[in-house]
């Protein structure tokens, strides 16, 4: 009887303990999800823009020869149609943007020499034509961003590290150079516009890493640098990275993969309004570089990329920051 009592005494303790260790676990959030593959063949250094609700992708390298093939997935329907392809010299590393209803790829690298052409693409009738010609150099490696209905483009490599930044014109076709990128010069940048302002960080100058990130307001044609690409809570300067993908959704950016002397999978989330940094949960695919990104009906896609000289990818992947992380699904 004594023992039965001692038991039954026990049992608020153990529930307590129990639920105390329940409490101790901390939901964590920010979750990538495996989609059907791109239809494309596998490949590295593509670009990608959007209009319209469907996202497009194009060129790339396969590891063997350059690409000119171009694609549109429709995410609601879950499916890639091959579209015309894009008519200009095959490339990798180029840019990518849309402005005006209309699709725009330039720059990039052949295999002998960089490019300094632009292609406009008309979704509506499948259809390309050449425009002018890029108002810098030829390079490959720039960045591109669309902020209030004008294209940017800057930086790259010509035989030199770059820092020049250019806006298009679309109406009237031609390029005004504006206030040169802040800090160094750089290759393979990372770039974002968020609340009505371009920001560009990371890249590759004189063989290092920088972990630098710059704000441009196009009202007054500035760039003012904000805090260095840190863990907030390590001080770790493990975001210097170049050919990461970047994305934007309800006002916070994700900066994940990209390359600083190995592959990574790391994804980070960006504040801008207290700029500041905080890990998530790593990509769940393979360790990659040159990928491409995009956004569509607040969903953030992943696809393609490379990890090393031999592995080129035709994945595509889904990223949810709001959604419990599931290492199963």
């Amino acid at each position: 009887m004594k023992q039965k009592l001692l038991i039954w005494a026990m049992l608020p303790l153990m529930m307590l303990n129990a639920c105390g260790e329940g409490d101790d676990e901390t939901l964590e959030y920010g979750n990538w999800k495996e989609l059907s593959d791109f239809e494309g063949v596998v490949r590295s250094g593509a670009v990608s823009f959007v209009m319209n609700g469907k996202a497009y992708v194009g060129t790339g390298f396969d590891g063997t020869d350059r690409l000119q093939d171009f694609w549109e997935y429709d995410h609601q329907k879950g499916y890639w149609t091959q579209k015309a392809d894009f008519p200009g010299t095959a490339r990798n590393e180029a840019v990518g943007f849309s402005v005006g209803n209309q699709g725009y790829i330039g720059l990039g690298y052949d295999g002998e020499e960089e490019r300094g052409d632009f292609w406009k693409y008309d979704p509506g009738s499948n259809t390309w034509s050449s425009v002018v010609g890029f108002g810098g150099s030829a390079r490959h490696g720039a960045f591109s961003f669309t902020l209030n209905g004008i294209a940017y483009v800057g930086a790259g490599f010509d035989g030199n590290d770059l820092r020049d930044f250019w806006k298009y014109d679309h109406e009237n076709d031609h390029w005004i150079q504006v206030a040169s990128v802040g800090g160094s010069k750089r290759v393979n940048p990372f770039a974002f516009v968020v609340d009505g302002r371009g920001y560009v960080g990371g890249g590759r100058h004189n063989g290092l890493y920088e972990n630098d990130l710059w704000e441009y307001n196009p009202e007054d044609n500035t760039w003012t640098e904000k805090n260095k690409l840190n863990d907030e809570d390590t001080g770790d300067a493990s975001l210097a990275r170049e050919n990461p993908v970047c994305f934007t959704l309800d006002g916070k950016v994700y900066v994940c993969t990209g390359y600083n002397g190995g592959y990574l999978a790391d994804t980070w989330e960006y504040d801008p309004l207290l700029d500041t940094w905080t890990s998530m949960p790593d990509f769940e695919g393979v360790a990659r570089s040159t990928a491409v990104g995009f956004v569509l009906d607040n969903q953030a896609f992943l696809a393609t990329g490379n990890n090393g000289t031999s592995y080129r990818f035709d994945d595509l992947w889904k990223f949810d920051p709001t959604a419990i992380y599931d290492e199963e699904d």
